[in-house]
């Protein structure tokens, strides 16, 4: 048995899934699977920008198969993060104030997305919005895997909450 023999055909190795463009370029991209975590480069842009999300079929590209093409795509949507001045909702406001301080609540909206509500020190709460919209490639992520569009953090003392929405 020879090496290439060991080595699976990675020309036959297509993808299909949902990505999150985590960078774009007017040459290139970098898509991230939102279900696996696997990184793709893209050797051209199709067009997408950071943070949208493609429904569709990365490919490698030959010889080296170190790059991919989109070669099928049957969505596109762009998705945002926002820091609301709104306060949590009364619903997200009682569902902290039953827990201690690190407690994580998730809930389904009504309709389409999630709200998760964290408990936080009250001295500590913008510190906790700083941090979670730290990690945006995350929320972006989650995004693309519940379907919605857009991510909304709001908070209070004590109280953090990000809302998934459409």
């Amino acid at each position: 048995m020879t090496d290439t023999d060991a080595t699976p055909d990675l020309a036959e190795a297509a993808v299909e899934g949902t990505f999150l463009v985590t960078a774009a370029e007017e040459a290139s991209a970098v898509l991230k699977n939102v279900e696996t975590g696997q990184v793709h480069t893209l050797s051209s842009n199709p067009g997408v920008e950071r943070a949208d999300v493609v429904e569709g079929v990365v490919s490698p590209d030959p010889p080296m198969n170190v790059s991919y093409q989109l070669v099928e795509s049957s969505a596109r949507r762009s998705l945002s993060v926002e820091r609301s001045e709104e306060p949590p909702t009364a619903h997200s406001q009682e569902l902290a104030a039953d827990g201690d301080v690190g407690d994580f609540a998730r809930e389904p909206r009504a309709g389409v997305g999630e709200v998760h509500v964290i408990t936080v020190p009250e001295d500590g709460t913008e510190a906790a919005v700083d941090d979670v919209l730290d990690d945006e490639e995350q929320l972006l992520s989650r995004a693309a895997r519940l379907g919605v569009n857009r991510v909304e953090i709001r908070s209070s003392p004590g109280v953090l909450s990000v809302r998934y929405l459409p």
